[in-house]
């Protein structure tokens, strides 16, 4: 996991560790190549199924690329729809999700995790974004996101000084 310093700067924005520029530049590359080439593969798609059946194969592959983005959609609606039943960074179990958690992960992926939205902590509309999410326990996990992308995440767990628990007395049943 990687920790976080804050910066000199009169912002106090928060720096990553190299080994961390490095991959969020590789993951940038890599979002930036989908945004071009999903495109235009649906383009070439759509002139091969003309080029082959005319307007009959056009409507066969347009019929498949809206169902498609129907599908994605639907996903989209019911994450959101789970989200929005839920305490703005709230998490059942920090330690589970910390468990959870994998670089390279979208947004979405994270808020279908945890099923809320997490409580943003950096100023709103700057690179990276960090969300925490709280269980019950004031245990969190803080996410650093990078164009949308899981870069690094820390949890914390607070200490247990109150010494040890109190035993649990079981009461037999009649």
């Amino acid at each position: 996991m990687a920790k976080f310093c804050r910066s000199p700067g009169p912002e106090g924005a928060y720096a990553l560790p190299t080994s961390s520029r490095v991959r969020v530049h590789k993951t940038i590359a890599a979002m930036n190549f989908r945004k071009i080439w999903v495109p235009v593969g649906l383009a070439v798609l759509l002139y091969a199924a003309y080029t082959s059946y005319g307007w009959l194969g056009v409507a066969g592959v347009g019929g498949g690329i809206v169902m498609w983005l129907l599908l994605h959609f639907n996903r989209l609606m019911a994450v959101v729809r789970k989200a929005s039943n839920m305490p703005i960074g709230y998490v059942a179990s920090a330690v589970m999700l910390n468990a959870k958690l994998r670089v390279g992960v979208n947004m979405m992926h994270v808020v279908a995790m945890t099923r809320s939205l997490g409580k943003q902590q950096s100023p709103q509309g700057e690179q990276p974004e960090i969300f925490r999410w709280t269980d019950g326990s004031n245990s969190h996990v803080d996410c650093t996101f990078q164009h949308g992308r899981l870069v690094s995440w820390e949890m914390y767990r607070p200490s247990q000084d109150d010494g040890p628990a109190a035993a649990i007395e079981h009461t037999p049943t009649p």
